[in-house]
């Protein structure tokens, strides 16, 4: 019943989305330019100056696409043509002359198609008319199976797999999608300062942008060093990135630098014959709304969350990176998280499927996403995650075919045992440790995330309608889910153990798959107590310094109602990281660590990103477990609002849905509930009967409450003590 649910209202979306006409916009092959955008992006890496590619295959666009409309006109209509690329257009079968820019369309049922080739970016095209648009409702293949027999007779093209094009969101002919540009803004640094030989630019925070020289002029080199700390940009010999340009002009100009950086500080030496009067830089950045809030009666917290926002905001550009200065890549881990702390902040759909698509390229697929065996089973998770935040089944049945082929390598490589180990070729990665951690063998934290992915493809299966394989991943779900007690749970340690070997228990105990055995509900309740007392609040068990595993963590915490608690970490970890002078929020943060040990990592001294994207944890945590939004149902066609105070006094903000922002207040004795949009429950819990200004509330027992909400737009005011 709950997948015929997913399934209609998902149909319905697309049927929104598919059939309301008016707005042109350029369309592509599904996936192709998000691949090649983000191609693009991933070969920006720099490591002192030189090209720094990533190491997993990388997959292109379809350099040659056919696009295809069925019209029924009641009047000749004319339409105007704009295409990136070389292009042929045929009407209703017949070739028309040269590379028309304008066409007549006459009256009645006719067929368009348009055949596009670019090889040096994706054939995109733009058709505008009256009631003739381009929009998702057309249709496109790489590959028509189109040819002419000796008899002249053309051959039938039912072999030919049509998809429907993907809207690019450029709705304008001047937006052609090769020229997309982030947006940028001029910014003046904080100060200015002769140290050494040469000069110290202070822009105040973490940043991104290009370097801009005013009135520079003369005959000779510049050096320009970049640092997220003060002691990186000194480092003349060990900071990460570097740029050194050739000045050859008498005449004062400006120039500002091709390749963007990150950095908060820039140090530059220049030979004597060299002059320049100021440098700024051009902020660039991708113009995203802030609809999600969150403010409380600490302000430590809230500043917190200001980093917090500022980080996934520097972090998500063309696609969700990882972090800006270093890798500039897009890692499957990072980005699931970039996901849902996104859906508590922008709520950004297109730069989450555009990421998406991008870490999944295309067959055959040859290595996990990354190389990461997790990462793959990440990828399968988020896609789970994106339809249940924004109910896209749109987006689902194209990325669909694109799962199977993901699943079918992954069940390639199980083990007798029907369980995922590392391969040669794999990277079992887990997590950055400070401590030992076997990675062979089954191990236990990436059962539970297979697990879930074979989950996941049942699911999508189910509400794309192919009953097959929704019984296949079923049965291979169940199988698996079968074995995890018994392989994993340790009866004396009352806790998964971290991995098999040889069909052998380990007595190691991890947080990993701990944690995630939490979040996805897979035991019961007297056991999730034993995993938080025997694991989770264990200081004997290796701790985790990762913001990354942070993430989990908490979040498994907060499932188990310790918001309290996780109230107090958060300000240590994240505030411990602001007395440090942080500006944004870091890839990894130990507080035994002294100095400049913070910004060492991978055996370099500036090795660490201070602006990493699973730094931004707090806005999920804070948006999920305290305001305590989250759907229920498909893009929020039903809701859950549990609210927190997790200790604090008060707290307040919003969180963004597709119809539009749940704001949710509460303190000691009064919760205050906005929705304008959809279905749900408010659950909460009083010491004395609770009175709401509209409703009926129905007791739960223990103190439990719950009130239906109907989401109107209208106040629901619950006062708790009266």
């Amino acid at each position: 019943m709950l997948v015929k649910r997913f399934f209609l209202f998902g149909l319905l979306l697309l049927s929104v989305k598919l059939f309301c006409f008016g707005q042109a916009t350029w369309i592509g092959y599904p996936g192709d330019y998000d691949i090649w955008l983000g191609n693009n992006v991933n070969n920006r890496r720099t490591e002192r100056g030189a090209f720094f590619p990533p190491f997993w295959k990388m997959d292109s666009h379809y350099v040659l696409v056919e696009f295809s409309k069925e019209f029924d006109l009641k009047a000749p209509e004319e339409i105007r043509l704009y295409v990136e690329g070389r292009y042929n257009v045929k009407l209703d079968g017949k070739l028309q002359n040269g590379a028309p820019s304008r066409m007549m369309l006459p009256e009645g049922k006719h067929v368009l198609n348009i055949k596009v080739h670019n090889q040096a970016c994706v054939p995109t095209i733009y058709v505008e008319g009256k009631t003739v648009v381009t929009d998702s409702s057309w249709k496109v293949t790489f590959e028509d199976k189109e040819w002419i027999d000796e008899s002249g007779k053309a051959s039938d093209k039912s072999a030919t797999i049509y998809m429907n094009a993907a809207a690019l969101n450029f709705n304008s002919p001047e937006q052609r999608p090769s020229l997309f540009k982030l947006s940028q803004v001029a910014m003046s640094p904080l100060s200015i300062t002769e140290t050494g030989k040469g000069t110290l630019v202070d822009f105040g925070k973490e940043t991104f942008g290009y370097v801009t020289f005013h009135q520079l002029r003369g005959r000779g080199e510049v050096c320009i060093y970049y640092g997220e700390s003060r002691e990186e940009a000194l480092s003349v010999d060990a900071c990460e990135t570097l740029d050194k340009i050739q000045v050859n002009s008498d005449n004062p100009e400006e120039l500002t630098l091709l390749d963007s950086k990150a950095f908060r500080y820039v140090y530059i030496e220049n030979e004597d014959s060299v002059r320049f009067e100021n440098i700024s830089m051009k902020y660039e950045y991708a113009p995203l709304d802030y609809r999600g809030s969150f403010r409380c009666n600490d302000e430590e917290i809230n500043r917190i969350w200001d980093v917090a926002a500022y980080t996934l905001h520097l972090t998500s550009r063309e696609v969700f990176l990882d972090g800006i200065k270093r890798d500039r890549w897009a890692w499957s881990g990072d980005a699931i998280q970039s996901y849902l702390m996104n859906y508590y902040l922008f709520f950004d759909t297109n730069t989450v499927t555009r990421t998406i698509n991008l870490l999944r390229g295309k067959d055959p697929v040859t290595s996990h996403i990354n190389t990461i065996m997790d990462y793959t089973f990440y990828w399968f998770m988020s896609i789970y995650d994106y339809y249940l935040y924004t109910g896209d089944l749109h987006f689902i049945r194209q990325i669909y075919p694109r799962m199977v082929g993901l699943m079918d390598f992954v069940l390639g490589r199980t083990n007798a045992e029907g369980m995922v180990e590392g391969l040669s070729g794999d990277w079992v990665f887990v997590d950055w440790a400070d401590g030992f951690m076997d990675k062979q063998g089954e191990l236990c934290f990436e059962q539970l995330l297979f697990c879930k992915s074979l989950q996941t493809m049942a699911l999508c299966a189910g509400i794309t309608g192919n009953e097959t394989d929704e019984k296949k991943y079923t049965v291979l779900s169940n199988a698996l889910f079968s074995k995890l007690e018994t392989y994993f749970w340790d009866t004396q340690k009352k806790a998964f153990v971290h991995n098999r070997k040889g069909g052998m228990k380990s007595e190691q105990v991890t947080r990993y798959g701990n944690i995630f055995a939490v979040l996805f509900d897979y035991v019961d309740d007297e056991k999730k107590q034993a995993i938080k007392k025997n694991v989770l609040l264990n200081d004997s068990v290796m701790k985790i310094t990762t913001p990354y595993m942070r993430f989990y963590e908490l979040a498994s915490l907060c499932a188990l109602g310790e918001q309290p608690y996780v109230t107090k970490e958060i300000k240590t970890y994240w505030g411990g990281m602001l007395k440090l002078g942080a500006t944004s929020f870091w890839e990894k943060y130990n507080p035994a660590e002294k100095g400049s040990e913070h910004y060492a990592m991978y055996g370099r001294p500036f090795g660490k990103s201070l602006c990493h994207a699973w730094g931004a944890s707090p806005l999920y945590l804070l948006g999920k477990y305290y305001l305590g939004v989250s759907p229920v149902k498909p893009g929020y066609e039903e809701f859950s609002i549990e609210p927190s105070l997790g200790g604090l006094e008060w707290i307040k903000g919003s969180v963004p849905t597709p119809y539009g922002d749940i704001r949710v207040f509460m303190d000691k004795k009064t919760i205050k509930v906005v929705s304008p949009g959809g279905k749900g429950y408010l659950v909460f819990s009083s010491k004395s009967v609770p009175q709401s200004s509209q409703g009926k509330i129905e007791r739960l027992g223990n103190s439990r409450y719950r009130l239906f909400l109907e989401g109107d737009g209208n106040e629901f005011v619950i006062t708790l003590e009266g």
